[in-house]
């Protein structure tokens, strides 16, 4: 299972039992936020998609959404968002608990402007009901991101 090893990821940072694991789904933003207790923005939701043949990850506050243009803008393509097989194939986590921990080798990870308005925000870890609340700077630390990019539009009043 893929918890396993994000679980084993965060192991070697001795943040494993800050992985928390819900009774119910926390697949979706709105499910999530109601199984934290938080507002669904502060979900850091991830989402992936295929550039020039790779994969890749937009990690994403949990009001935004992707904006065509600047995407297209920041990756020279238009946003072709991956299958449900293609995630488990090419990033290693299924559809609802993709998240940007113990991705597959090769996955470039991105960070969207939009998350820079929280202190903390709860990426989920590997399962459908699952999550863990990082600082920003630990996010960017544990995520292995490449670059901070803006290709998101809806949040914050943009």
């Amino acid at each position: 299972m893929a918890i396993e090893k994000v679980k084993a990821y965060f192991e070697k940072y001795n943040l494993a039992d800050r992985i928390q694991e819900f009774e119910v789904s926390s697949a979706t933003v709105e499910l999530a936020a109601a199984a934290l207790h938080c507002e669904p923005q502060r979900i850091a939701k991830t989402l992936s998609f295929m550039v020039s043949g790779q994969a890749i990850l937009v990690v994403t506050a949990g009001d935004a959404k992707i904006d065509n243009a600047k995407y297209k803008t920041q990756f020279g393509t238009r946003a072709k968002m991956l299958t449900a097989g293609e995630v488990v194939d090419l990033i290693g986590h299924a559809i609802g608990g993709v998240c940007p921990f113990a991705v597959k080798e090769g996955v470039v990870v991105y960070l969207d402007e939009s998350l820079k308005r929280f202190e903390t925000v709860f990426p989920a870890c590997g399962s459908s009901n699952s999550a863990i609340e990082l600082t920003i700077e630990k996010l960017e630390r544990y995520s292995n991101y490449s670059a901070w990019v803006d290709v998101c539009k809806c949040w914050n009043g943009k």
